[in-house]
């Protein structure tokens, strides 16, 4: 009897179970108007499944009302599997949803925001949240156009575990805007990302992320930007822009970044626990720059970031009186305390920006004369394994500032300018290839700290070890949390995602001079395959198209001969986004009316590459042709002979002077110019912006030779408005020109050990004029 009474209640338990209604309904959908559909009837608790594949031309509109226990769901079938592809966008509007799993790649959003936090003007998201998705090369195909690919609006969303990489064009990776009451004091969560490579761009508006604008100064934001890889995020000088009030950047790590974190308009930042790699193959990896008031930045680690000025490991800024609000307020009230700087080349610049010298040519809202004031430097470590001659530049006035406990180990130079470091000798363990840490023996002045007014909110070290009972100077306080410590790039982005791709060995391929042979050969070329060329010569008569990463080169020892018989006006070698041409050991001749090397005018979606090794270019109207939109991270001539062209090297951006340029490095070694009529070296830079700190010009050990005789500006070698420029050790003859190169005094340029004959004068002009881009 008790055994039939209990068959009955399991039996009716099971009939009201399958009745009842899953907390859960998961929606199936296979195609855009399925899609559309689910959303349109969904309800809190559902959950919107995208079926595995590729989804062309995704304009996706997701607006819900989810719960906090039961938000709306939009997610790929299975994670990573779901390709959106073509002109598409997902934008977000209402409450509590939740997107996962989606693959952003080979197409552009059609509207501001790839991933957006609003629908419209009239529906913000709210409680949002998009996570495990990857974003990558989702790039406009003309790169001046302006997008954003991430727009944070409304309150309380977060973006976490995604891969964002790739972004070439004009505008923020990630964006998040203040406009509006329901924009601000949003709390945002930006959290465990992976923001991979950004290529430079040439010029201003270029960040990885921005927080608002300058009219949001004022603006609180309380943004969370914390536990997140930043990898090559060189776009520009600003990583992180920080235009608005009390955001936290904790535990990032910066790896091989050319930018800072520049907490630009923003005021009362906390910038605590995070980690600066650099290196010694690139002078421009950069820290964290101030301006603004009551930063406290504290516990942050610093290694061989050798940046000058506004990319310095730690750049104080000077201030504008009476600032107008794009420009620059005075630092005021900022603690920076606890953190270390290992091997890094002039760690603390003060005043940066400084340019009272500059007050004839430039009007007085521009001149930034208030240096940093009520500001407090205490408990910080400056360890050297190579002595710097100067590890604090002073750029102005230092009296505002209390330096407390600071302590330095020059490697055994004592360092006594402004009386501002104690000279130690610091018992220091390597525990990798970038991490230091002081012994916990021996060390013992280390534990002198100063404790300067509300300092008891410094609670943990860099890697979590308590200041409470007994703090120690420097990031790091306790030497076994650091040698647990491990950069575990899985913890970035999606679990499924991996950023490191397979790398295989270069195939060598044999072209030789059959009519199409090299074109076909470098179309079915893989990305870094070498193409030997075995024949003597070989006539070209369309361009070949460049559009991966490629290596022509001779076969023997003698130089190959390449004659391009192309219609004018056509390049030789057309150089795609994504090209990366190195040339090697040929002799280049064209027609006299075409080109040795150049972009294509439109759709230069991404940058190209040129190197150009052991070679003769001759008989050319332009040897390259750089056009408007074009850019290039890198154009390298070395040991070539250019002769008998019209043109030599235009790099012009052609722009309205909006700061732009089109080549962020450009080398010149070891080269014969000869018989080239003007533009011989053009590489111009138009509109002044202080902190954008490029290109790069290098001439050295070249000769030009009657060279420049048609060029109208009557300079040899115009580099107007680049800021780092190296001439030296060349050679010039019989150019008649009125000067071989103007140079702009004021940055980083330099002329030495040339020899000049006939060919007019190099000058230096230390207020070079030009147009203010704001």
């Amino acid at each position: 009897m008790k055994n039939n009474l209990l068959l009955t209640i399991t039996i009716l338990l099971l009939l009201f179970s399958c009745n009842k209604k899953s907390n859960t309904e998961s929606i199936y959908v296979k195609n855009t108007q399925e899609l559309n559909q689910a959303i349109s009837q969904a309800t809190a608790g559902d959950e919107i499944v995208l079926a595995n594949g590729v989804w062309q031309n995704v304009q996706l509109k997701f607006f819900g009302r989810g719960t906090k226990k039961k938000p709306i769901t939009l997610r790929a079938e299975t994670l990573g599997e779901v390709y959106i592809e073509g002109q598409s966008y997902l934008h977000l509007g209402g409450e509590n949803l939740v997107v996962s799993g989606l693959y952003f790649r080979n197409g552009y959003t059609p509207s501001n925001g790839i991933i957006r936090y609003k629908i419209g003007a009239d529906s913000v998201a709210n409680h949002c949240r998009v996570t495990s998705c990857v974003i990558e090369n989702f790039t406009q195909p003309n790169r001046s156009v302006n997008d954003q690919w991430i727009e944070f609006y409304g309150r309380h969303n977060q973006m976490d575990h995604c891969y964002i990489a790739g972004k070439s064009n004009d505008g923020t990776t990630l964006m998040v805007y203040h406009d509006g009451n329901e924009n601000t004091n949003n709390h945002h969560q930006i959290v465990n990302n992976y923001f991979g490579p950004r290529p430079p761009k040439g010029g201003p508006r270029a960040e990885t992320i921005r927080l608002g604008g300058s009219e949001t100064q004022m603006t609180p934001g309380r943004v969370n930007i914390s536990n997140n890889y930043f990898e090559a995020c060189n776009g520009e000088v600003e990583i992180i822009s920080d235009k608005t009030n009390y955001n936290s950047y904790k535990h990032n790590i910066f790896y091989k970044c050319e930018g800072s974190l520049v907490l630009r308009h923003g005021n009362y930042a906390t910038v605590d626990g995070n980690i600066f790699i650099g290196g010694d193959e690139s002078d421009f990896y950069g820290g964290i720059r101030l301006v603004n008031t009551g930063h406290w930045i504290t516990n942050n680690y610093f290694y061989k970031i050798k940046g000058a000025e506004f990319r310095s490991p730690l750049a104080i800024m000077n201030g504008i009186p009476m600032t107008p609000l794009n420009r620059y307020k005075q630092v005021t009230d900022a603690v920076i305390a606890y953190n270390s700087w290992v091997d890094c080349k002039s760690p603390w610049q003060i005043g940066i920006g400084q340019n009272r010298e500059s007050v004839n040519v430039l009007p007085a809202s521009e001149i930034r004369s208030a240096p940093p004031i009520r500001t407090t430097m205490a408990n910080n470590l400056i360890y050297n394994t190579k002595a710097d001659e100067a590890p604090l530049v002073n750029h102005d006035d230092m009296d505002g500032i209390l330096f407390k406990n600071n302590i330095i180990d020059n490697n055994g130079s004592e360092y006594t300018a402004f009386d501002v470091l104690q000279n130690k000798r610091i018992r220091m363990k390597q525990v990798n290839e970038w991490l230091y840490v002081p012994e916990d023996v021996q060390n013992e002045f280390l534990n002198e700290v100063y404790e300067g007014y509300d300092f008891g909110r410094i609670q943990q070290d860099l890697f979590g070890a308590s200041r409470a009972e007994k703090s120690r100077v420097g990031a790091i306080k306790q030497l076994a949390a650091a040698e647990a410590f491990r950069i575990d790039k899985k913890q970035y982005g999606p679990q499924w995602f991996s950023p490191d791709k397979a790398v295989n060995g270069p195939n060598v391929l044999t072209a030789s001079s059959a009519e199409g042979e090299l074109a076909n050969i470098i179309a079915q070329a893989h990305p870094g395959d070498i193409i030997e060329l075995s024949d003597e010569l070989y006539t070209i008569d369309s361009p070949l198209k460049i559009d991966k990463e490629i290596s022509i080169r001779a076969a023997g020892e003698n130089k190959v001969q390449l004659v391009f018989k192309g219609e004018e006006n056509t390049p030789a070698f057309e150089m795609h986004p994504k090209g990366q041409l190195t040339l090697s050991s040929v002799k280049l001749s064209g027609n006299g009316k075409n080109y040795a090397f150049a972009s294509l005018k439109d759709n230069m979606s991404s940058l190209y590459n040129l190197s150009v090794k052991n070679s003769e270019i001759s008989d050319f109207d332009y040897v390259l042709k750089a056009y408007k939109y074009s850019f290039s991270e890198y154009i390298s001539f070395k040991s070539t002979v250019i002769k008998n062209c019209h043109n030599g090297l235009e790099l012009s951006a052609e722009d309205d002077d909006q700061g732009e340029y089109n080549a962020e490095n450009m080398y010149i070694v070891d080269c014969e110019f000869e018989k080239v009529g003007q533009n011989v070296i053009d590489y111009y830079r138009g509109g002044y912006d202080e902190s954008t700190v490029g290109g790069k010009l290098v001439i050295k050990g070249s000769t030009f030779t009657r060279s420049g005789g048609q060029e109208k500006s009557g300079v040899l070698i115009n580099t107007y408005g680049i800021i780092n420029v190296d001439i030296s050790n060349n050679t010039f003859i019989d150019n008649p020109v009125e000067l071989v190169a103007r140079l702009w005094g004021a940055k980083n340029n330099t002329a030495v050990d040339n020899t000049i004959e006939n060919s007019g004068r190099i000058i230096s002009e230390h207020n070079l004029p030009l147009k203010l881009i704001y």
